[in-house]
């Protein structure tokens, strides 16, 4: 039986105008990129329908303002796992990767 692809899309907002991608990558990366954002506390959301939009960006790219709904709904979550508001990233920059 074949393993079905993994793949993951870290992101990163606070000191950008929009989210940016920070890393991306499939299968053994992507297991090990999903590690690390744990080990970190980082916030992981599973939307297969955004990643498979946001995958098709480069890194160090924002994100375009058609996903900007779908990433804040993300973002929201990540503040409120981390007991933060708006305007706290200023400080620390809330983290997600899919």
């Amino acid at each position: 039986m074949r393993r079905q692809r993994l793949e993951a899309v870290a992101l990163a907002y606070g000191q950008n105008e929009a989210p940016v991608v920070t890393a991306k990558a499939q299968d053994e990366l992507a297991e090990r990129i999903i590690e690390i954002a744990k080990e970190q506390g980082i916030y992981i959301a599973q939307d297969p329908q955004l990643l498979a939009m946001l995958s098709r960006l480069d890194l160090e790219e924002q994100i375009p303002p058609q996903l900007y709904a779908a990433v804040a709904v993300i973002l929201s979550w990540a503040y409120w796992l981390k007991g933060m508001e708006p305007g706290d990233e200023k400080e620390t920059p809330p983290q997600a990767s899919l």
